[in-house]
């Protein structure tokens, strides 16, 4: 068995949306790497000009979008796009995401469905677009980003959890539909990982800093290319019968987690 070739995606067409920074951006490069074609969406357009200039210091040659992966209609608009001028999708990352850290009491209804449109809701659309090309063919890899709230609560941020919970049984639930196509639906669930939005947070001495140090066994935040690596493996012919599987990218906090009075739930 040639093991290079297991994880080798040249002639593969990838779609990262909202890859044009952090995780999205590290998945992305992981998989242009292994030979894909890679393709970037967002809804601005200064942020894809940005990408495509740190993609190319890495010498990769990223096709930029821009589409709303909350609409339908600019859905079905971009990737006829991206059929027409790259090629069919062969794999996608539903990578797309909001958050908002607001006390239920004070979450607009607005707010709670905005989280739940970008989270939960487009990677249904963009999935259930990409999918019948991927059935026709026989092949297809589908990378929906869950989080480790899709298995637990916190404080704050109920909408995001609300979404992620509902995008790992959406997970399992394309599973049962498309695994007999030969379409394998996986998610990842990163743990903590060290991006510019979690900065302010991983400064020494920071109590949710020392409290995710102290809870994950691993002793470490995570990197993007930690999930990017699991992108690789889940778009690779290496997870051919990997179906309907969330694999948490968390250096082993889940293993550990556990409340104890007195402290903030991480």
């Amino acid at each position: 068995m040639n093991v290079q070739k297991l994880f080798d995606l040249s002639g593969k067409v990838a779609l990262v949306t909202g890859g044009t920074h952090g995780i999205g951006m590290a998945c992305g490069k992981v998989l242009a790497s292994a030979g894909a074609k890679l393709c970037v969406n967002d809804i601005d357009n200064e942020k894809l000009a940005a990408c495509k200039a740190e993609y190319a210091k890495d010498g990769i040659d990223v096709y930029t979008i821009n589409f709303n992966v909350c609409s339908e209609d600019d859905v079905n608009r971009g990737i006829s796009q991206i059929e027409k001028e790259v090629g069919s999708i062969d794999i996608l990352v539903n990578n797309a995401g909001i958050i908002k850290r607001i006390p239920i009491l004070d979450l607009k209804l607005s707010e709670f469905e905005q989280v739940l449109d970008v989270d939960l809701v487009a990677p249904f659309i963009v999935a259930k677009r990409v999918a019948p090309g991927m059935i026709q063919r026989r092949q297809g890899k589908i990378i929906n980003m869950c989080s480790m709230m899709s298995v637990y609560g916190r404080q704050n941020v109920s909408a995001y959890a609300a979404a992620k919970g509902g995008l790992k049984l959406l997970t399992e639930n394309m599973t049962c539909e498309w695994a007999k196509y030969n379409v394998q639906v996986n998610g990842i669930g990163p743990g903590y990982i060290a991006t510019d939005q979690t900065a302010p947070i991983r400064v020494g001495g920071h109590p949710f800093n020392d409290l995710v140090m102290t809870r994950t066994p691993a002793g470490r935040w995570g990197e993007p290319e930690d999930v990017g690596n699991a992108a690789l493996f889940l778009a690779s012919k290496a997870a051919d019968f990997v179906n309907g599987h969330i694999l948490y990218v968390d250096g082993g906090i889940l293993a550990n987690f556990g409340y104890v009075k007195g402290e903030n739930q991480v």
